[in-house]
């Protein structure tokens, strides 16, 4: 009985320390746009990505042309570079820093920003081993496809935060 009175007490008092902190889990983002259209390519994995989160939100509806759509998520730029980042004394890579750049902008029906453009930009480091070269190549994968989703979380928490500007605001 004494256990069970402890046990509880210990959890009370961990629940209240973890809301004093303000942890709080991530929710669904409410886009402030009834509909939307990617003008992403269909075999776009980032595009896949992001469309599952949408219609996970519930709120805002994909449409399949821009011209049923309140907004336009239109890319600008996709960027994938791996840079050296160290070398051993004999010459081979040691190092490498994956970069992940995303350049996008939302627009209306007729081309003017009702977002401003924006661009998020991932990177990850990473060793390197001749020795272990599948290893690695797998490695290498799992890190993109982990930027990839990260970059879609961004691309979400920037669309759900920003506030529709005016028509001519950017112009």
């Amino acid at each position: 009985m004494r256990v069970r009175t402890l046990a509880a007490t210990a959890f009370l008092i961990a629940a209240t320390l973890l809301a004093g902190c303000g942890f709080q889990l991530r929710g669904a983002y409410t886009l402030p746009y009834e509909s939307l259209y990617l003008a992403l390519p269909d075999y776009s994995e980032l595009g896949a990505g992001l469309k599952r989160t949408i219609r996970a939100s519930g709120a805002t509806r994909l449409t399949d042309t821009p011209e049923d759509a309140e907004a336009i998520f239109q890319p600008t730029g996709e960027f994938r570079e791996k840079v050296i980042l160290s070398l051993s004394g004999s010459g081979r890579v040691r190092e490498v820093r994956l970069r992940y750049r995303f350049n996008f902008r939302v627009v209306d029906i007729k081309g003017r920003n009702l977002v401003p453009p924006g661009e998020i930009e991932m990177t990850r480091d990473m060793s390197y081993d001749d020795s272990n070269v599948l290893s690695k190549d797998q490695e290498e994968v799992l890190l993109w496809r982990d930027m990839q989703n990260d970059m879609v979380q961004q691309m979400m928490r920037r669309l759900a935060a920003v506030k529709p500007q005016p028509a001519n605001a950017f112009d």
